[in-house]
């Protein structure tokens, strides 16, 4: 699709959550005629006067199929699934159903990042954002991260690369976005309330195969070269590998090394974890292919600290350091953050009840000393811990578990806010239950 052939369409923006909002300002700047239909009632006046102001319909409270009458494209909030009705029907009188993503696939006139994967997506995508920043470059950050993709694309010039996160929700119905360089951190199984089945889940994350630019670059997990499409050569990948000294950069003598070159010592990295290791090996690649020099990196990796709620240090009260891991929200997430620990740990786990078992963290517990249970699966928690006799207590939310944990915890502990679960039982999003975490951690140091 040409950005020309959306002048005068009739595009119907299903949600009018930030990328609805985004959507909205990148179709009217493109010539579009918008309706905006969403399940809440906009009640803010100066938000129903601008929409009006711009000529776009508004129909709110539901979702008519009558507005499927004269729309020839639909834009969705990437939360909202294909199974409801309205897209049900949409399907069968077979009207496009992009995201805004796919918008600023159509606006954007730069260099693209494309970073996905089940986790460290959003470690990579600030890192790569650092290196580029650190060698005078212009990325703008954008996508799942929380700025819009084609709100930056309306902002970005030639001279900018865009660094987009994608989520699988945003990659399964894509269509109009093409990237310079592709990163899959890895992929597991995730979401699969929203997809149905695991193959369903991987095939969204590798549809950005599909989407790449004539001189693009793939970077991959080693471990998963399994899973790349055959059209996918090896001379557009590259792979990445703690375990392996085979790729571009790997590990030698507890140093960083990029095609036989020094890049710095481990003990002079400030991110911790062998997940973060993964993250750094997948940002470099993507920042040599735009000529980021060894000695930027180098100076990066000695102080970038990582990004709020994954595994974020908060404060160390009494010999006793407090982390923050709320971007946790599935088994293997949390697996890397118990991994990162020799100390003892007061771990603090729940939320969302999406049918996982926890019996595949079993092997990470050891040193677990008290479990903190709360939200829809505290009791599968307290079942989970009394199989690997651990003591745990049942909290009511991760604020409370803080002062728990501080009950219990001795000089030289960890407590880890690592919940292994979606947050919507309780709060609107994992920032708003980590800032929570947060909140009460300070709380402790008055």
């Amino acid at each position: 699709m040409e950005t020309s052939e959306l002048r005068g369409k009739n595009v119907c923006v299903l949600g009018f959550g930030r990328s609805g909002k985004s959507a909205i300002d990148a179709l009217i700047s493109l010539g579009a005629n918008i309706t905006l239909t969403t399940n809440e009632v906009i009640v803010d006046e100066d938000t129903r006067r601008r929409l009006n102001n711009e000529d776009v319909d508004i129909i709110d409270g539901h979702h008519p199929l009558s507005i499927l009458n004269d729309t020839e494209l639909i834009v969705k909030n990437p939360g909202v699934p294909f199974t409801i009705p309205f897209l049900q029907e949409a399907i069968k009188r077979n009207i496009p159903i992009i995201t805004e993503v796919d918008l600023a696939g159509l606006i954007a006139k730069c260099p693209i990042i494309g970073i996905t994967g089940t986790n460290g997506k959003t470690t990579v995508t600030h890192l790569i954002g650092e290196f580029l920043l650190a060698a005078g470059k212009r990325p703008i950050l954008c996508g799942n991260i929380g700025y819009p993709a084609s709100q930056a694309a309306l902002e970005a010039t030639e001279d900018d690369i865009m660094v987009i996160e994608l989520s699988s929700f945003q990659l399964m119905s894509l269509r109009n976005l093409s990237v310079d360089v592709a990163v899959f951190t890895n992929i597991y199984e995730a979401h699969i309330d929203y997809h149905q089945t695991v193959e369903n889940y991987q095939s969204a994350k590798l549809n950005l195969l599909n989407h790449l630019k004539d001189e693009h670059l793939v970077v991959f997990y080693e471990g998963q070269k399994s899973m790349l499409v055959p059209n996918v050569t090896n001379q557009t990948v590259k792979y990445f590998s703690v375990e392996s000294q085979e790729g571009d950069v790997y590990l030698e003598n507890d140093t960083i090394m990029y095609k036989g070159d020094t890049v710095i010592k481990l003990d002079d990295v400030l991110l911790q974890g062998v997940h973060n290791l993964e993250n750094i090996f997948s940002s470099i690649l993507a920042a040599k292919y735009f000529d980021v020099s060894t000695g930027v990196i180098r100076e990066v990796l000695s102080t970038f600290s990582g990004i709020s709620h994954r595994m974020e240090r908060v404060a160390q009260i009494g010999g006793v350091s407090y982390f923050n891991d709320s971007k946790a929200t599935n088994n293997l997430a949390t697996s890397f953050a118990l991994r990162s620990f020799n100390t003892p740990i007061v771990w603090i786990a729940g939320g969302m009840d999406r049918g996982q078992s926890f019996d595949e963290l079993a092997e990470y517990v050891e040193h677990v000393k008290q479990l903190f249970a709360y939200g829809e699966v505290k009791d599968k928690l307290m079942a989970f811990a009394h199989e690997q006799n651990i003591p745990c207590e049942i909290v009511e939310n991760p604020f409370d578990a803080v002062e728990a944990a501080h009950r219990v915890s001795d000089s030289g502990d960890t407590v880890l806010f690592s919940p292994a679960c979606a947050s919507w039982d309780q709060y609107k999003d994992y920032e708003v239950r980590g800032n929570h975490f947060k909140d009460a951690v300070n709380q402790l140091n008055k």
